[in-house]
């Protein structure tokens, strides 16, 4: 089979040709004027094949040419002859792309770190011609609940621009840990950033743990090499510190931002730690976001909004009811909008705008710009994209990838479940139904890996791939994967062999990727089935609350 036919995601059009070019030490690195920052990104995306791309601004070899002729500005072509290769885009991203795919018409050994012996770089003959449909096309890694190093982020930002994703939402704040460093705060390191155990099992309220202590934390300095790393791959980084609710962490540390006591929480679900929408917490929270959107030069901050009991934290303080009292608000929910547009506003100064799970547009938490992130379903994505504002489509299902993989008894243990393979190459991220102008609101679409039962980086490729490989062909195209997506899937795997993925197999977990029989092993969970029709039933009411009642989607 022709490599041009194994392409994930699949491009706008690909054909092989007659003939085969030899990437070899002798073979120049040809930019063409004004194109040489073009040419250093791919040499640095191709750093892996151990070859030199000398410069040159003449003759046959790996030519790199910005053309604005090519109208996507992340779209890109790739001309491959026996007597050399061009590359060419209007912009660096669309570069950065077309580098992708070269990679994946290479051996298979383009993605290892360093080239076994022996391999020679040949690339078929032939043409593509490519341009993404949606803007916005990424994945959320929850840090928070179980903590992954730097290095397995520094990874995922690879995986991601293998996969053409250009957004990596970290959740970086919860209830069971706060992730980043802050100067100005330090008992957030020394106090959130840990917790003595862990919830074992599904079932919290047998009080079971594991007994081991788990933490850790990114610096600052950390945090800007992640983005710097990520913007040279074309992916911007959106961090989340989740506001006002999932704040057990948080106020550990700094118990005078909310009422009572609290510790860092060691079990999932929805907690009543929720932060005081006091000017004192705007100050102190607005004094985190200068040290993150210091350390974090990318467009957007993430700020939550989700889940939040207001009527049982914040209308039995005295405090805070006088407070609302003094705004003229007569009702939580308006307080918790006002909180919110008030984050924003210290977004918009700083020049970022604010994303936000749906519950804050329903909660009418939103400035203009604020970007919606959907996750109950599609008629609440529907009605933000209806009144103006730019929508992520990451609805339960199917892109909540902490859903198990299938009904195998051997899967390992999950929040419920199944979201299989298959639903996510069905998603459609632009519905049909929607009018025009609901979806030009659309920005994209996003997985989401939450990690209450993902406890390590293996784990986390296993529940994350080959789904995402799915995903990103969804988001790329804008519509259902097409016919013959798991054939081309079963020959990128050994691409993801070749990347050190330890991904889910097609035919179900190895021996060393199931549950057992411990505390790891599966139970079944919340069906799938459950939650879609829950959420439904939301959907059909005018006013979904912020503190969403009676189900989360974290267990």
């Amino acid at each position: 089979m022709s490599r041009y036919q194994t392409l994930v995601p699949r491009p706008v059009q690909a054909r092989p040709l007659p003939g085969t070019f030899e990437l070899t030490p002798d073979t120049p690195l040809v930019a063409a004027p004004g194109a040489e920052v073009a040419a250093d990104l791919v040499r640095l995306l191709l750093a892996p094949l151990r070859l030199p791309l000398r410069p040159a601004a003449t003759g046959d070899g790996l030519a790199v040419r910005l053309d604005p002729g090519v109208e996507h500005p992340e779209g890109y072509r790739i001309r491959v002859g026996e007597s050399g290769i061009e590359l060419s885009a209007s912009t660096v991203d669309g570069i950065r792309h077309a580098t992708q795919t070269l990679r994946q018409l290479l051996p298979d050994a383009a993605w290892r770190a360093v080239p076994p012996p022996g391999v020679r770089w040949l690339v078929e003959c032939g043409e593509v011609s490519d341009a993404p449909a949606l803007a916005w096309r990424g994945g959320m890694i929850d840090v928070a609940r179980h903590f992954f190093g730097k290095h397995t982020i520094l990874r995922y930002v690879d995986l991601f621009a293998m996969h053409r994703l250009n957004r990596m939402h970290l959740h970086l704040t919860d209830d069971q840990g706060w992730r980043i460093e802050s100067r100005r705060y330090p008992r957030l390191a020394e106090v959130a950033s840990h917790r003595p155990h862990t919830q074992a099992g599904w079932h919290r309220d047998t009080g079971e743990t594991d007994g081991t202590p788990h933490g850790g934390y990114y610096t600052l300095d950390d945090l800007a090499e992640i983005a710097a790393y990520a913007a040279e791959r074309g992916i911007t980084v959106v961090p989340e510190i989740d506001l006002p609710g999932h704040a057990s962490a948080l106020l550990a540390a700094y118990p005078q931002l909310g009422s009572g006591r609290h510790t860092v929480r060691i079990g999932w679900g929805i907690s009543t730690s929720v932060v005081k929408p006091l000017p004192a917490t705007v100050r102190f929270i607005g004094d985190l976001l200068e040290e993150l959107t210091d350390a974090m030069p990318g467009r957007y901050v993430h700020l939550g909004g989700d889940e939040c009991p207001l009527y049982d934290c914040w209308g039995t303080d005295q405090e805070v009811l006088d407070y609302q009292r003094e705004l003229g608000l007569t009702e939580q929910v308006e307080l918790f909008g006002h909180f919110m547009r008030e984050l924003a506003g210290i977004l918009t100064a700083h020049g970022r705008r604010m994303v936000v799970w749906d519950e804050a547009f329903v909660g009418g938490g939103l400035l203009a710009d604020s970007v919606v992130a959907a996750w109950r379903g599609d008629q609440v994505s529907r009605r933000a994209a209806a009144a103006g504002y730019d929508v992520v489509r990451c609805p339960v299902f199917p892109t909540y990838f902490d859903y198990c993989q299938s009904d195998d008894p051997d899967e390992p243990l999950s929040i419920g479940g199944p979201i299989t393979l298959a639903d996510v190459a069905a998603f459609a991220p632009v519905p049909e139904s929607w009018t025009d102008a609901e979806r030009a609101h659309v920005l994209g679409a996003q997985f989401q890996a939450w990690s209450e039962y993902i406890p390590n980086a293996g784990h986390l490729d296993y529940m994350v791939f080959p789904r995402a490989c799915a995903f990103a062909e969804v988001a790329w195209t804008g519509r259902p994967a097409a016919d013959g997506f798991e054939r081309r899937l079963g020959n990128h795997l050994s691409r993801l062999d070749a990347a050190g993925c330890r991904y889910r197999p097609l035919s179900g977990p190895r021996p060393w990727q199931t549950g057992g029989t411990g505390y790891r092993r599966r139970i079944g969970g919340t069906p799938i089935a459950k939650v879609r029709e829950h959420l439904e039933k939301l959907a059909e009411r005018a006013d979904i609350p912020p503190n969403m009642a009676t189900m989360s989607r974290r267990a």
